[in-house]
């Protein structure tokens, strides 16, 4: 299977070559994988350094020429550092654009939190006119971008270095729409990202404890699929989200919206608690660091839920 970072290069080689009105713009990030789109799409490539503002305003002239633009950089330096023009050149002039980033949450695990970004979906979300995904596979990738760079939005995905490793077909993969990935009656496992490998192996030891998990898999974050949680939930009474975001504005935020006037719900959440990692180390450090690890899904499902 190929990474997220090929996979998102070969979509865009594959993309531009059907439509000469898709431009990819990067922030000194990724060359060698775009030099096939560069090659092959001529003048439709650039880079532009490290001026994240200045690529959203150029990004936004090109989406008034008619164009779909591309930005591509690290997460927190597009996101955090360019919101005003995000927020004004796009979203205040109902123009599109595709941000497509990398480093997710805590990618970048040894560069400490410089390049962590905590709240990106919190930031995004009260904007007008945004969808925001975190495709955490290559066909989730392929398929959502597919089905929506030239629908005039701001559409934001996050990509993830790991992938879940999970198959999911192209026909399960709607934008707006979350997919149930195990059906349970005893508790719902919100999850997004790489988190659902370690949901679904979270859910195979709840079941030796004679727990069954529903696990609900949300690579939309906004639009959000309020039906698909709402049903679940009120059939289980109980559930869990788990999600590399911080503890403010993600998808916690959403279920408890959502669930609000239904009787005896239990929560458990686990997300970025509200610190900066400054912790260094692997990936894998990071999630023992946080609590997203099998063992600790366990823990909060038997001592708050049950």
């Amino acid at each position: 299977m190929k990474d997220m970072r090929e996979e998102f290069a070969d979509t865009l080689l594959e993309v531009g070559k059907k439509d000469e009105n898709l431009v990819v713009m990067v922030g000194d990030i990724s060359h060698f994988r775009l030099l096939d789109f560069a090659k092959a799409c001529q003048g439709r490539y650039y880079n532009i350094g490290i001026c994240e503002p200045t690529i959203v305003n150029m990004a936004a002239g090109l989406s008034m020429l008619g164009f779909y633009p591309v930005v591509h950089t690290i997460a927190p330096f597009i996101v955090e550092r360019s919101y005003e023009q995000i927020k004004l050149d796009f979203c205040y002039q109902e123009l599109g654009v595709n941000i497509i980033t990398v480093g997710s949450a805590f990618d970048y695990s040894t560069l400490g939190c410089t390049h962590h970004c905590y709240v990106d979906f919190a930031l995004l979300k009260p904007l007008p006119d945004t969808q925001i995904f975190f495709p955490a596979s290559p066909i989730e990738l392929i398929t959502l971008f597919k089905q929506t760079y030239n629908n005039g939005k701001v559409s934001y995905f996050r990509i993830p270095r790991l992938s879940h490793d999970f198959i999911f077909s192209k026909e399960q993969l709607i934008s707006g729409k979350g997919i149930k990935v195990t059906k349970g009656n005893d508790l719902t496992i919100v999850v997004t990202g790489p988190q659902l490998k370690t949901a679904l192996d979270a859910s195979e030891l709840l079941k030796k404890f004679g727990f069954d998990a529903e696990i609900i898999y949300m690579h939309t974050i906004k639009p959000f699929d309020q039906k698909l949680i709402l049903e679940s939930v009120k059939n289980t009474k109980k559930v869990i989200v788990i999600e590399e975001h911080s503890m403010y504005g993600g998808m916690g935020d959403e279920v408890l919206r959502i669930t609000k006037d239904l009787a005896g719900i239990k929560y458990s959440f686990i997300a970025i608690p509200d610190i900066f990692v400054r912790d260094y180390g692997s990936y894998a450090d990071i999630c023992e660091l946080l609590g997203f690890t099998v063992d600790n899904i366990v823990q909060k499902v038997k001592s708050e839920l049950f």
